[in-house]
């Protein structure tokens, strides 16, 4: 499967976001205190994520009935 330049920046953002994830309940699971900025980060990737794919799927769906 050969992918776009703009689907490889989703696949590395999509690891960016799990693996702040993985960071953030990991120092949870240790019983410290993480840095609001890993939340943050974390939230700010999956938003962008979820956005882009609510664009795609917004222009599939024009295309087809517009």
């Amino acid at each position: 499967m050969k992918l776009s330049q703009v689907q490889m920046l989703r696949v590395w953002a999509g690891l960016t976001g799990l693996c702040l994830v993985a960071f953030y309940f990991g120092i949870l699971s240790v019983g410290g205190a993480p840095s609001p900025t890993v939340a943050m980060l974390a939230t700010a990737i999956a938003g962008f994520e979820i956005f882009f794919f609510g664009q795609e799927q917004w222009l599939k769906r024009r295309g087809k009935h517009g």
